[in-house]
């Protein structure tokens, strides 16, 4: 874990890296930072690239997606293969440096997705992809929430996920972003939370959430929605214990993102883990 100090450091020259990437860097730029796990760098660029008084949605989303995935690396370390941890949650929080400042850009730009995504739905109720973007930013709070942080909180979010995605199936059944986000929705609710919590948040479905993962696999979709799908199968596989399934699907994000270092990571192991469970 970084130092307050170290963190600073790190801050000064990732903005004057940012600087240059600001001139040349793109969008497509901040979402291949992103799969190739550079987090912080996909977040500094997001930010380098937003425009003043910004109605991005897009934006807002890969940015707190980023900053969600610097917290849980901070956060959640070391991580079990099915997702769990053995941390203090409350203890790392108070030792972290640098998460009051990712918290903070976290908050305020999921509040300016949610906001801009709500007007814009309630301009034009028929507005599908105000409907994902609310619905996934919506998600990235409930995650940090029960994640990171360990909170049971952000019911009304989780509420309104699921009807803003829900509503964008019911329209365009194969929007591959959409069926990802719902099957996670599923597969933790039925994974995760207890019976009496299930309930209360309308229950879930793992094998529901799997069919539905390995579908939107399937589907033709841009690079980087398809990459989004295939990420989430490979996790859920890995939670799954599914290690053969898991490594084929590991190899593939591999040859497309090849500096992921959790995806080298988990290729260094799976091996000798895979043959050990046959």
């Amino acid at each position: 874990m970084k130092s307050p100090c170290t963190a600073f450091v790190f801050t000064a020259i990732l903005g004057a890296v940012t600087g240059l990437q600001a001139d040349h860097g793109t969008f497509v730029d901040a979402q291949r930072l992103f799969y190739n796990g550079q987090y912080e760098a996909a977040a500094a660029l997001t930010l380098a690239l937003r425009q003043p008084d910004s109605e991005d949605l897009a934006n807002d989303e890969l940015r707190t997606s980023a900053l969600l995935f610097q917290l849980k690396a901070l956060l959640e370390t070391p991580a079990r293969a099915d997702g769990s941890n053995s941390i203090d949650q409350d203890a790392a929080l108070k030792a972290c440096g640098a998460c009051p400042q990712l918290m903070t850009a976290f908050f305020e730009d999921i509040r300016h997705g949610q906001t801009l995504a709500r007007a814009m739905i309630q301009s034009d109720p028929d507005d599908e992809t105000a409907r994902f973007f609310l619905g996934k930013l919506d998600l990235n709070y409930v995650w940090l929430q029960l994640g990171p942080l360990g909170r049971r909180t952000g019911w009304d979010q989780y509420w309104e996920a699921r009807r803003s995605l829900d509503a964008v199936l019911a329209a365009h059944p194969r929007h591959v972003r959409a069926l990802v986000a719902r099957a996670w929705i599923d597969y933790i609710v039925d994974t995760r939370m207890p019976w009496g919590t299930r309930w209360v948040l309308g229950g879930g479905n793992r094998k529901r959430a799997l069919v539905a993962m390995h579908s939107a696999v399937e589907i033709d979709a841009e690079f980087f929605a398809h990459a989004e799908a295939a990420f989430a199968l490979w996790e859920m596989e890995v939670r799954e214990h599914d290690l053969l399934q898991a490594t084929e699907m590991a190899q593939r994000l591999a040859h497309d993102f090849p500096e992921n270092p959790r995806l080298s990571l988990f290729l260094e192991t799976a091996g000798t883990r895979v043959g050990r469970n046959r």
